[in-house]
């Protein structure tokens, strides 16, 4: 697997390809689909992301906003005040690199200001391409995802991809973002049915055309107690499954809940994939 660098801010930078990496997921918000309202402090977030740190993840990130299905949408303001006093916290604390999930350019420059290395941004610079312009001032690694909410999608879900991914990369190269800070998601879960998310996984391999390093974040996403019966609470199983068959067909950063299980899966596939080259 070919291994490269990822430039991010405060002159940080992560080698990416190695081996798996792990970014754990930092809700601060009551209304997540997953772990909404278990941290409203910036103590039980902090705790919370040192355990995710013990764990294995190389990067936390922190969203202050619930992007699930139908989820009410929040003031920046109020967003801002979930998400700046925990990062700068972690960013006094800690080493850990830290990502900023959030669509707002302003949330992005604050709190990048305040700590953070990283800005996801799960709506591919389409809400604000202001984020793009943050990037390039800072220096930020940007996650672009693709999403096929409030779009008519293309029918074939890689075809989509490629749209979307390549105008998102467009938007980025524009504003003066190098190809080194950048690295795409293809949104599990973000306006797909269970069948076109399994699709994903099976043609995954196809989205190397698009010459960048991947994040990916199936963690207990509807498409997984779709297939396992599981609900919300019970899908860590299923998602460590989806890492490690994502690692294997070339996946860098894994966005996930439970860190440790999902280590656990991708040690595994990285065992695999060096006893594949051993033979070459």
């Amino acid at each position: 697997m070919q291994v490269r660098r990822w430039r991010l801010a405060h002159g940080r930078e992560l080698e990416l390809g190695a081996e798996a990496l792990i970014m754990g997921v930092l809700n601060v918000t009551p209304d997540s689909f997953s772990d909404g309202g278990r941290y409203t402090s910036v103590e039980g977030a902090v705790a919370a992301a040192r355990a995710m740190i013990e764990e294995g993840a190389a990067i936390v990130d922190v969203g202050g906003e619930s992007t699930r299905p139908g989820a009410a949408p929040i003031a920046a303001a109020e967003e801002q005040a979930r998400v700046l006093p925990v990062i700068e916290a972690l960013a006094k604390e800690t080493d850990v690199l830290l990502s900023i999930d959030t669509y707002r350019a302003e949330t992005a420059r604050l709190a990048v200001s305040a700590g953070a290395h990283i800005v996801n941004d799960v709506w591919g610079l389409r809400k604000d391409a202001g984020i793009a312009e943050i990037a390039a001032a800072t220096g930020a690694g940007l996650v672009l995802m693709h999403t096929g909410r409030e779009r008519q999608k293309l029918p074939d879900v890689i075809e989509d991809q490629f749209a979307f991914l390549r105008g998102a990369i467009e938007i980025a190269r524009a504003a003066g973002v190098p190809d080194e800070q950048i690295m795409l998601d293809p949104g599990f879960g973000f306006a797909k049915d269970p069948g076109e998310n399994m699709e994903i996984i099976a043609r995954f391999t196809e989205l190397a055309d698009l010459g960048f390093p991947f994040v990916v974040g199936t963690s207990r996403k509807r498409f997984i107690g779709h297939f396992t019966g599981r609900d919300v609470a019970d899908r860590d199983v299923g998602t460590a499954a989806t890492s490690a068959l994502l690692r294997m067909k070339g996946a860098a950063i894994f966005r996930v809940h439970d860190v440790a299980a999902n280590r656990d899966a991708l040690r595994i596939a990285d065992a695999l994939l060096a006893a594949e080259r051993a033979r070459d």
